[in-house]
């Protein structure tokens, strides 16, 4: 019989004071946006929680038990996707680090699992299917952390719904994803803000966007190519909206169908070192952490990644990734087989993540991942997991209740 899992089971002001004390000093205009999403579904309430989730998270052996790895912090569903990186080619991969810390390898892991069972809903998928598809995920990762041998999914290589994706990227020309982005005055580009992905900056934000990347060009091949046209708030994400975030357009290679899209973003402590236990690096910054550990787990680096500092204010520059670019997991149009091919598949990438930056600076080497695989932890993995699961779904319940009382809307007008 597992043993029972200890319980933290806040009363409703809990969970609300902290919300609203995390999101404190957030951009009231996306800050309210990111409200109305986590009001949506109880899957968009753990993406937009995950302060809330590691604050919950069970005093169960088998999440102190694992192996330190270097970890994403916010796994879930939707933080896996296409990016182009550094080479030009596209990747399927992880693709989200603002919480990444040295944690636990389980802690990755009941995240994941928490929101397959969250997400059942929206995915049009029975319990009984969330739990094979969390049995998929753990074989697919169990599998790749036995051969002890990292692997990376590109268009070349991917099949099914991943394959159908990146394959679908191949004929995307530069000229009509930037038309959808923004539009031509004359010859010259100006980045649209009424397509719900942008918001007008103001000219103050303007200015010290477009100094900052200047002062960064000039030390770069080709200073010119940096030559900013323009720069808008960004909309992307759940958890992090509200936080400082910009869209840069820029010269790239010539206009008006060279134009390029960077995305500039405010790096904020993870989440999860109040919880951890685990002495963390020395980080110069929050961004040189996000950066750097991005740089272990994945296969290939995105493209234009870099740590930037300003003053006290640290920045993660990187090429704008749409957000449209990800698998749809919906059971009932692609059929349970197929989504249950793309939850193995996660798992090969979490684990291949792990074994690739194992040993760096106190993460476990492949030996011991190899032994935590070969492990007989599951089932009380998923114990733990559908208990976080649960646990989401009522602080939701709490959530959309004063949500429906008008409170979070007060909280952001008086912002």
């Amino acid at each position: 019989m597992a043993e029972p899992i200890a319980r933290k089971r806040p009363a409703m002001p809990d969970v609300i004071h902290a919300i609203q004390t995390f999101n404190a000093g957030r951009d009231p205009e996306r800050l309210a946006l990111k409200y109305a999403n986590m009001r949506a579904s109880p899957f968009a309430f753990l993406r937009g929680t995950c302060h809330l989730f590691y604050q919950r998270l069970p005093a169960a052996p088998v999440l102190a038990e694992a192996p330190a790895v270097w970890c994403c912090g916010d796994l879930h569903l939707q933080n896996f996707g296409s990016y182009k990186g550094d080479n030009r080619l596209v990747y399927f991969d992880i693709n989200d680090f603002d919480e990444s810390a040295l944690a636990p390898a389980s802690w990755d892991l009941v995240r994941f699992l928490a929101s397959v069972l969250v997400g059942a809903a929206s995915m049009d998928l029975k319990k009984k299917e969330a739990g094979e598809l969390c049995d998929a995920f753990l074989k697919g990762y169990c599998a790749t952390l036995v051969s002890g041998k990292a692997g990376w999914v590109e268009r070349e290589t991917a099949c099914g719904l991943i394959g159908d994706l990146l394959g679908s990227l191949q004929g995307r020309l530069r000229p009509a994803f930037l038309d959808s982005r923004t539009e031509l005055k004359g010859k010259r580009r100006r980045l649209r803000v009424d397509n719900g992905k942008a918001l007008p900056a103001s000219d103050e934000a303007r200015a010290e966007v477009t100094q900052l990347i200047g002062e960064l060009a000039a030390a770069w091949h080709d200073p010119r190519f940096y030559e900013v046209f323009d720069v808008a708030r960004r909309i992307a994400g759940t958890g992090s909206l509200g936080v400082e975030r910009y869209v840069i357009l820029v010269r790239g290679k010539g206009s008006p169908d060279g134009n390029y899209l960077l995305d500039l973003k405010a790096a904020l402590p993870s989440s999860l070192t109040p919880n951890l236990k685990i002495p963390q690096p020395a980080w110069k910054s929050e961004a040189e952490r996000v950066v750097e550990i991005e740089r272990r787990l994945q296969a290939v680096s995105a493209a234009f990644l870099q740590p930037v500092q300003v003053g006290n204010r640290a920045y993660v520059l990187r090429d704008l990734q749409p957000t449209s670019d990800r698998v749809s997991l919906d059971g009932g149009r692609s059929g349970f087989d197929a989504v249950r091919g793309v939850l193995v598949e996660m798992g090969r990438i979490l684990a291949s993540a792990q074994l690739r930056s194992g040993g760096r600076d106190g993460s476990a080497i492949a030996d011991e991942l190899i032994a935590f695989g070969c492990g007989a932890w599951r089932k009380a993995l998923l114990d733990v997991a559908r208990d976080c699961a649960e646990q989401a779904q009522e602080d939701w319940k709490c959530y959309a209740e004063a949500w429906d009382d008008g409170l979070f809307a007060a909280t952001v007008s008086s912002a």
